[in-house]
């Protein structure tokens, strides 16, 4: 077939290369490091996982992530811009180009991994749907919502999992569907509907906004659904996916390892040979990616490790580390070996 194909580019004056229909994409990696800057999606405003703060800095669990590629990549930390997006608009714009990932509490399903041209590359927080109420309705389980109101996105997991639960435990209830996250969230606090649904780390990211007034809601004990959170990237653009998934392993390692952003350049000369390799003493698992082999320790000298990201945003929410937990201490936290 190749010969077939230069004889024919031959005959008619032409070479494979010039041809635009056999050229090439450009590689999301490429991309990145030509534009200077990682366009990253991330929530239109969700305390402790990406919302702005009263500076417009953004800041949050998903945030650091992001900040942790463009680390990774360019060896600063600051080389993000990020793109707010709407549940139903974040796929549309990472399939699209306009964001080269999402790091925007995506919850990964065989659905989404299968027919929508991306891939899920880690899981950066492991959580679960839940149900919100003001405390005045005496409302103790979730189970006795039914004929309820309750508010909740659409083109969600929140969404599809609300009408499995109520139909298998044979209840009812009335949808009050609102794209964006904050009119939402507006919508349940003025009192339009009974409940508020989405990941319970959602639910104490919401009821902490409220201040002083967050004691007159409760979140119900039953948690409906697993919802595994994470980076997300075009499919079938390996070295980029490789580049997003080990920034996101690197900050897991590092808390394993005892490194963070106060102490880790006194480990620059450590003899652990685990060590060496991490901060790129030896190993040269920069090469590899295709960045500087001190990509790891840009990440946690500028970032932090995954434990001082989760300490800064998402425990003043009331939210203790649990199955997020490493799991040398009993979570599900782990990443492969840097070997």
């Amino acid at each position: 077939m190749r010969r077939r194909l230069l004889a024919a580019a031959t005959a008619v004056g032409l070479t494979l290369a010039a041809s635009p229909a056999l050229a090439q994409p450009q590689s999301t990696f490429d991309a990145v490091r030509a534009r200077g800057v990682v366009n990253c999606g991330v929530n239109t405003g969700l305390a402790g996982f990406a919302a702005p703060d009263s500076q417009g800095v953004w800041r949050g669990l998903d945030v650091d992530l992001c900040r942790a590629v463009a680390a990774a990549m360019f060896g600063d930390a600051t080389k993000v811009r990020f793109v707010p997006l709407t549940a139903q608009q974040r796929f549309t714009a990472l399939q699209s180009g306009e964001v080269d990932m999402l790091s925007r509490n995506t919850t990964w399903t065989l659905g989404r991994d299968t027919s929508l041209g991306l891939d899920f590359v880690g899981i950066n927080f492991y959580d679960g749907q839940g149900f919100m109420v003001k405390r005045s309705l005496g409302v103790k389980s979730a189970k006795e919502l039914d004929g309820a109101t309750i508010c909740v996105q659409p083109g969600t997991t929140t969404e599809l999992n609300l009408t499995d639960w109520f139909r298998a435990n044979n209840l009812r209830f009335t949808p009050v569907v609102i794209e964006r996250l904050e009119e939402v969230n507006a919508a349940f606090f003025a009192g339009r509907c009974d409940a508020l649904t989405t990941d319970v780390s959602g639910l104490a990211s919401v009821r902490a906004s409220q201040g002083a007034r967050a004691e007159e809601y409760v979140i119900l004990p039953e948690v409906i659904s697993k919802e595994p959170l994470g980076p997300v990237v075009r499919h079938g653009d390996n070295r980029w996916a490789d580049l997003v998934r080990w920034a996101h392993f690197a900050m897991i390692e590092a808390e394993e390892l005892g490194l963070t952003s106060a102490n880790i350049d006194q480990h620059l000369n450590s003899t652990n040979p685990t060590i060496q390799r991490f901060v790129g003493a030896t190993g040269g698992f920069g090469q590899m990616l295709g960045v500087d082999n001190r990509w790891a320790y840009n990440i946690v000298k500028q970032v932090g490790n995954y434990g001082e990201s989760f300490e800064r945003n998402v425990k003043p929410l009331g939210i203790q580390r649990g199955i997020n937990e490493l799991w040398t201490k009993g979570g599900l936290m782990y990443s492969p070996p840097f070997r």
